[in-house]
Order: C-alpha cells, then structure tokens, then sequence
C-alpha cells in the first residue's frame, strides 16, 4: 500500500469542489502503485520520481492529467489536449462521480501504460523555444531592458514558451506592447503568464 501524503489529505479535505472524484481517483491511482506527492498545489503521483499523473479541478470538470499523454496509445479516444499549446499533456476529463467509477479499470490500464512509457525512458519531442518567433516589440524591449532579457531569459522554458506565445498572438503591435508591458513586471519576478 503507499503511503498516504498529508499534503494531499489536506487537499481535498479543504476542496470547495470535487471532493468525492478527487477520493476515487486517488484511489485509483494508489492502486498502481505510484509515489503520492503534492506539487504545483496538486495532488502527482510519482515513479522514481518522475511524474506520471496528476489530479485537478476546474469548474467545468475534474481530471487526471498524464505527463507524457501525448506518448499515450488512447484506445478509447478520451485523451484531450488542453491548448493547441500544450505538446506533451493530455487530460481525461470527469464531470461526476459515477464516470469515473464507469472508467476504472479503463482508466488503471491508461496509468500502467504511462508508467511503461516511463520506465522505456520515451520522451516526448519537444518544440524548441528557438523554434518559436520573438515578436519584434520583445525584442526591442530587451535592447532597452537588460535586466528584462535576463529574467526573461531565466524562467523554465515552458514559461518562456507561454509568454512568447501569448505575446506573438496579438495581431497589431500596439497590442503586442501592452501585453509586454503588463507583464514586464511578472516576468522581472520570475513568474509565469499564469502565476499569481
């Protein structure tokens, strides 16, 4: 049996939402056998310590996310990519109690084949950060900002991603200016486009 983490205990005793699917997956999932943390303010269960799965709401539905779901097989077609951004999670999504009790056996079978993809040490072929354009309006900032440049430069590449992503998506540079200029300060404090 593994053990129990407080944190997550915790977790879903303070839940507002979810509470029971939040006890069934975890359940589920400790039946595979997987290491119980608590990261990113979610419950991830782990294999020698690479994440495998990790468990979280939303208003909408509640849902078990796969590390590399997008080296998943997905016989049963539920796998979901949450944005066309997203290059190697996947999400199966629950909206009750009782689809999530339906899928057990099918969702045990998603969970051994995720730790299989693990234990082969497959990867999952990333987009390069280079691959991906510098709005001209970033560059420019970083010619005038150093200390920008370098923070920017300093966040997790999966940060960088999002900011470059969020940034080129506007279509006039006006708009391109201001979102950098908005989170210029985010970004000088090391923060994501998501973090708060």
């Amino acid at each position: 049996m593994t053990t129990l983490n407080p944190k997550v205990d915790e977790f879903i005793n303070n839940a507002k939402s979810w509470q029971e699917e939040y006890v069934k997956l975890r359940s589920i999932i400790l039946d595979c056998e997987l290491t119980e943390e608590f990261k990113w303010m979610h419950p991830c269960y782990t294999l020698n310590n690479k994440n495998i799965v990790l468990i979280h709401g939303f208003k909408e539905y509640v849902a078990l996310l796969f590390h590399k779901g997008a080296l998943l097989k997905d016989p049963e077609g539920i796998l979901v990519q949450q944005t066309e951004n997203v290059q190697a999670a996947r999400q199966i999504r629950f909206t009750n109690l009782q689809e999530i009790v339906e899928k057990e056996a099918v969702l045990k079978a998603y969970i051994h084949e995720a730790i299989a993809v693990e234990e082969a040490g497959l990867e999952v072929e990333l987009k390069k950060n280079e691959e991906y354009s510098v709005p001209e309006e970033l560059q420019q900032k970083f010619a005038e900002n150093p200390a920008f440049k370098e923070a920017f430069e300093a966040l997790t590449p999966g940060r960088q991603r999002a900011y470059l992503l969020h940034f080129s998506q506007a279509k006039q540079a006006k708009t391109r200016e201001a979102r950098i200029e908005k989170y210029l300060p985010h970004i000088l404090e090391g923060k994501g486009l998501n973090d708060k």
